[in-house]
């Protein structure tokens, strides 16, 4: 066999090892996990024969196996570009050694200069500490993967299906994208682990409360989505994009217009009486295209909804109180994941609709202590920052602060919007009137009398926010019969298109946090 024969047998056995991934004992471990092989997940995100991989042998004379526990390269989804970086956990847990990292920074880089979104399809143990010095604190090492993925926020969608663990320093590559999708059961991520979190502070918890898929799509929020399988997963992550642009200054996909799921009347749908709570997806089952819907960081503070849903095929972000949860009052939680949301619309150009029904944010000792001020002042922020078309619907009442965070007249909608009854006030008749006119109440002896006084103030409080005044005032634009508002939203969100995005110039802005 000549020189030339056997380099080609040579390279063609390197390939076949490195497509291979790990050794048979650990690809049988990842089939039991109900695992698909990498490259099956990266077939599953692409079109069809549209990948094309980079560093394929990045490392083959060194391990010999897996090039280096990391698949990385450019396809297409529905026609358009998208760069993936995939782990393969049979290569080594897939852990991350210096060829790991070089190939992970590269193929950002080659995002940037393309401007597509990347997908990281996740499911690693972290550095090898044997070879930290190489891939951990240098100029090209890992910090530069977290260094690019904030230098690619908002110029390009990043997405992160998780499933298996994202350990120690690798849990920041999920917690730098705009979306984190979970794997149940299998995926977790957490900065120590339980046996680190016994040894250091000597506290005993299992994998699941340290930094298990379900605790952080329902408790922490750095999930956003929980799913059973990597094929739902990867599903997840496939129509979550289409709802993106490309990059922030390309067109977003438009859809062929359908009419909603659900024939009900609005009037039908939202109870009169302010005080009795309705399920808000009914409404939106009422008004978005059937099917569009889908909804972000479901599990984590109900008492919100938000998400991507499409108006006669046009993509639009979704900011709903939720009233059969905590009567919609705002907390912590909500404001912070109402914040993001709406900052991840706005940075990649998605109109927002904000649904209101809100008595609005929680007082209270325990509230106050975790920073309720500071939580809503991050949401009105994200809502003042926001340039995109925005249209503000009062369903029933706006409240308080509740309006600010709805996007309310002053943080410049579009247009504000109310439904006949809706009510626009510092806080309700109820809470008014004890807190204006208690004094003189208590002073009433006689039990009924006191009670007839107490309904006549709110009488009269009522019809000074009443909707037609509100209206008069030109407090809100439009009063729409509830029939109409879904052709209404259409139409004035198609009219404010081509705002004109203005801020001032500054460095950047001193946000809460």
């Amino acid at each position: 066999m000549s020189t030339t024969e056997d380099q080609a047998t040579t390279l063609r056995e390197a390939v076949q090892r490195a497509r291979a991934g790990g050794p048979e004992r650990h690809r049988v471990k990842a089939a039991e996990q109900g695992k698909l092989p990498v490259r099956e997940r990266v077939a599953s995100l692409l079109d069809g024969g549209s990948f094309t991989e980079d560093g394929l042998l990045a490392r083959c004379e060194t391990d010999g196996e897996g090039a280096d526990g990391v698949v990385t390269g450019v396809g297409t989804l529905d026609g358009r570009p998208v760069a993936v970086i995939a782990n393969d956990p049979t290569v080594k847990a897939g852990s991350w050694a210096p060829g790991t990292v070089e190939k992970m920074l590269r193929l950002q880089e080659r995002a940037a200069q393309i401007r597509c979104p990347i997908v990281y399809l996740v499911d690693s143990a972290g550095a090898r500490i044997n070879e930290q010095v190489r891939m951990f604190p240098g100029r090209r090492g890992a910090g530069r993967i977290f260094y690019n993925q904030v230098r690619l926020s908002g110029v390009v969608p990043q997405v992160c299906v998780l499933f298996g663990p994202s350990a120690a320093g690798g849990a920041y590559i999920p917690a730098f994208c705009d979306i984190v999708i979970m794997r149940d059961g299998n995926a977790s991520m957490y900065l120590g682990s339980p046996r680190m979190a016994e040894m250091v502070i000597g506290e005993r918890v299992t994998l699941e409360e340290m930094g298990g898929a379900r605790m952080h799509t329902a408790k922490s929020g750095v999930g956003h989505a929980l799913v059973a399988t990597d094929e739902e997963g990867i599903a997840f992550a496939r129509r979550y994009l289409s709802y993106m642009p490309t990059h922030f200054e390309a067109a977003t996909p438009v859809a062929p217009a359908v009419a909603p799921a659900s024939a009900k009347a609005l009037s039908e749908l939202i109870p009169a009486d302010e005080n009795k709570p309705f399920d808000i997806h009914d409404v939106l089952d009422a008004l978005l295209d059937e099917g569009s819907f889908l909804e972000i960081h479901a599990r984590w503070a109900k008492e919100l909804v938000v998400g991507y849903g499409r108006l006669g095929g046009r993509v639009t972000g979704v900011v709903a109180n939720q009233p059969k949860v905590k009567g919609g009052v705002l907390f912590t939680d909500s404001s912070d994941k109402a914040a993001r949301f709406i900052q991840t619309c706005n940075a990649f150009n998605l109109p927002l609709l904000f649904l209101a029904d809100v008595p609005g944010f929680m007082i209270g000792t325990q509230v106050e202590r975790e920073g309720i001020i500071r939580h809503g002042a991050k949401l009105v922020s994200a809502v003042s920052e926001a340039t995109v078309p925005k249209i503000s619907v009062i369903l029933r009442k706006a409240y308080g602060a509740g309006l600010y965070a709805m996007a309310g007249p002053a943080f410049e909608p579009d247009c504000c919007i109310a439904l006949p009854g809706a009510h626009i006030a510092v806080m309700g008749p109820s809470a008014a009137i004890n807190a204006v006119h208690y004094n003189q109440l208590q002073a009433i002896a006689d039990e009924s009398e006191r009670e007839a006084r107490t309904q006549e103030l709110r009488e009269e409080y009522a019809r000074d926010i009443d909707i037609l005044h509100l209206a008069s005032e030109q407090v809100v634009d439009a009063v729409i019969e509830p029939e109409q508002l879904r052709g209404e939203l259409i139409r004035r969100f198609a009219l404010a298109a081509t705002r004109v995005r203005e801020w001032p110039a500054k460095r950047n802005p001193v946000t809460p946090v």
